[in-house]
């Protein structure tokens, strides 16, 4: 049996062995803009801002912030276009997170929900349905205040893909 010491295993740890994580911000409506960019600093993640206006925030070196044309699923699509395997979506676009899970990305709602292969689907159907609800009046289409806890569960969500994905 070999032991390697922690400072063998830094000796030996490579720097292109390491995992490059990225983070796409469906931005437009995106309520934890400002939580996205203090945990991606805290770990040095280059985080990309899409929208469809330009956002006056202040970013910084690891940001970039992308502005698309007018159109219903620009945004959407120049992030299922550019994301890939160990990056992250944060996004309340149901659409899109299966197009980023589709891609080997992690998908992450605003509210801390973590989308996968398992849950998609059923996130999928009941847009489906709420959707038509709202068509027939069956709804008025309300939805949830974004609350502390929502912006708690978010920011844990966030840390932990990070924290799994460079592992």
């Amino acid at each position: 049996m070999v032991i390697i010491t922690k400072d063998e295993q830094k000796s030996n740890f490579r720097k292109e062995d390491t995992i490059t994580v990225s983070i796409y911000v469906d931005a437009d409506a995106c309520p934890v803009k400002e939580e996205i960019l203090k945990v991606a600093y805290r770990h040095g993640t280059k985080v990309f801002l899409v929208s469809n206006q330009w956002m006056r925030i202040d970013a910084g070196p690891l940001v970039e912030k992308i502005v698309v044309p007018e159109g219903a699923d620009a945004a959407d699509d120049w992030i299922a276009d550019k994301i890939g395997k160990n990056d992250i979506a944060i996004t309340a676009d149901i659409p899109l997170a299966k197009r980023c899970l589709e891609k080997d990305a992690v998908a992450i709602g605003p509210t801390g929900r973590l989308f996968s292969a398992d849950n998609i689907g059923m996130a999928l159907a009941m847009r489906e349905l709420n959707a038509h609800l709202r068509e027939t009046g069956e709804s008025k289409g309300y939805n949830a205040s974004f609350t502390k806890s929502d912006r708690s569960n978010f920011l844990q969500e966030l840390e932990k893909q990070i924290t799994t994905l460079k592992q």
